[in-house]
């Protein structure tokens, strides 16, 4: 419940601080005095939006603080606890507004942004303005208000679960769908493309295998040539070889060594000479010998070399890369085949989603249609008491199960009445007055707020349009509602002020050079004062404090 109320120079108000009891409160004034206010702060520490127009003129911020008590509002602790703000079951809102229009919030000393200053809101208070009854004409809030009635929280989240998996697998579908023909078009190249390949089938590596083979066929002749007049020149020649001239001079300067040992050197370096000479023939007599002249072989290898140059060519890769690039189309190629499969799979699973969709959809219905006997008969009961005998309030749920899948179902909602006996049932803009609009709309948010587990109800003149024996209704139903919650009530009817628990009133100061707004909390003789002037107006006659302290009895017995 909310506890305490604090202000700082927010609007015409420099100073405020309000404490606020269980029950009914109804918060009274002349006109233009700042009723209003109060609910406007409390709206920013739900984390309404905030700008410098807020902030009383020649201040540089504007300050409001709300105190709740959370200990009965099981919703509001577990947010609390799962953001790690929760103090001892007890809550603090603070906005600060800067004369620039920024503006800062914080809850228990810990500055937190606007949208989870908003999300904790949700679980304190709910706020019904003067002209929340407009917003009764629009369908989609007529059906949102049979939901909140309803309760119905798990099957309005299967349902839009089943719209959301629904509708992720639609748009997969049509973008494989619109991209069908591309990938035939792709799927035609590609299988032309890798049958060529296929069919010439080069390995990995094998094309630089190739270039060397290639290299070496293309040039056999002059290897053989040179490598016979190498070894030759090496071993075989009698006049001279290279062999048996090194072997020659290490034969004289092994004698001469024994003149100068510092020949030994030359002469182990000549020997090493000798050896290596030695082997290096015998390889090349070896590769001489096994080194062939094959014709075919050569055709062959020139003939798959030029054709892997020439797909190369053709498919603008690297011949060095035309094996990975061969692989690149296949798995392509093969990912196509894939989207066209999925296709199909997806156009049966979206069969199954919608068969999903269309049963969680019809158990919403069910259950709104369950609700809205009740919400309607609840209604009904509540206007027959403020002075509409004779009318007939329904709720019509339509399914309609042909309609576009959405994530709140396939229900339209209209709320019907008539008023006069006799007249046909009709939308409630075509046949309601604004006070009967009004009526309405005050039995609704009654119904409704009596129907959740937020504590605290602020109804900020709500019952405008209505007067006499129907503000009277008025306000025992406000008074019902306080028994169990706490209601606060900005009202200018005094059959409605007269049922309160607690009065306050609010009035407007003026020094000619600023004005400032005050709210007092009113004793008894006091509100007898106040509801006098709501009944007759400024000039306090005997008669009129006589019957406001007759209302102010009979309205508490």
């Amino acid at each position: 419940m909310l506890t305490h109320l604090s202000i700082r120079n927010f609007a015409v108000v420099k100073t405020l601080d309000v404490d606020f009891s269980l029950g009914m409160t109804a918060i009274t004034g002349e006109t233009g005095a700042g009723k209003s206010i109060s609910v406007d702060a409390l709206g920013l520490c739900l984390g309404d939006r905030a700008d410098s127009s807020m902030v009383r003129t020649g201040a540089d911020k504007a300050e409001v603080s709300a105190g709740f008590n959370v200990k009965q509002l099981p919703g509001a602790l577990k947010w609390l606890e799962e953001h790690e703000l929760l103090d001892d079951n007890e809550v603090l809102i603070r906005r600060v507004i800067s004369s620039e229009g920024r503006s800062k919030a914080f809850v228990n000393g810990s500055p937190v942004p606007l949208q989870q200053l908003k999300n904790l809101g949700q679980f304190l208070l709910s706020i019904h303005g003067q002209h929340a009854h407009q917003q009764i004409l629009k369908s989609d809030n007529q059906r949102h208000l049979l939901d909140q009635y309803a309760e119905h929280h798990t099957l309005l989240t299967k349902v839009a679960d089943c719209y959301q998996t629904l509708r992720t697998q639609q748009q997969h579908y049509q973008h494989l769908l619109e991209g069908q023909q591309q990938r035939v078009d792709r799927s035609q190249l590609l299988s032309y493309q890798i049958q060529e390949l296929d069919e010439f089938s080069l390995a990995e590596e094998e094309f630089v295998s190739l270039e060397s083979e290639h290299k070496k066929l293309s040039h056999s002749q002059t290897l053989l040539e040179q490598s016979q007049i190498s070894f030759h020149q090496l071993y075989e020649a009698e006049e001279f070889n290279a062999l048996s001239a090194v072997q020659s001079s290490v034969d004289r300067l092994t004698e001469l060594q024994e003149h100068d040992p510092s020949l030994a050197p030359i002469v182990t370096m000549l020997t090493e000479a000798s050896i290596q000479i030695d082997e290096a023939a015998n390889e090349l007599r070896a590769y001489t010998e096994q080194l062939e002249i094959d014709p075919m072989r050569m055709q062959n290898v020139e003939a798959r070399y030029s054709q892997a140059l020439d797909l190369s060519r053709k498919h603008n890769v690297r011949p060095e890369a035309l094996y990975e690039f061969h692989q690149q189309l296949s798995t392509e190629f093969s990912e196509l085949v894939k989207d066209d499969s999925l296709l199909e799979e997806l156009k049966i699973q979206l069969l199954e989603l919608e068969q999903q969709y269309h049963q969680a959809a019809n158990k919403l219905s069910l259950s709104r249609q369950k609700a809205a006997k009740f919400f309607a008969k609840q209604v009904e009961q509540h206007i027959h008491h403020m002075n509409m005998a004779d009318a007939v309030f329904k709720i019509v749920v339509e399914h309609h199960t042909q309609g576009t899948p959405n994530k709140l179902g396939l229900d339209t909602v209209q709320f019907v009445v008539s008023t006069n006996k006799g007249q046909a049932l009709d939308n409630l803009e075509k046949i309601v007055s604004g006070g009967e609009l009004s009526r309405i709309g005050l039995a609704i948010q009654v119904i409704s707020s009596s129907n959740n587990d937020i504590s605290t109800m602020i109804f900020d003149e709500v019952d405008s349009g209505i007067s006499g024996s129907t503000a009277s209704v008025v306000g025992q139903l406000l008074r019902k509602l306080g028994e169990s919650a706490q209601v606060i009530c900005v009202t200018h009817l005094p059959q409605v002020a007269a049922r309160a628990h607690n009065q306050m009133f609010v009035t407007k100061f003026s020094d000619k050079k600023t004005t400032e707004t005050h709210m007092i909390c009113l004793q008894e003789s006091e509100r007898i004062e106040e509801l006098a002037r709501l009944l007759a107006g400024d000039t306090l006659t005997e008669s009129a404090l006589a019957n406001a302290k007759e209302l102010l009895q009979i309205s508490n017995s």
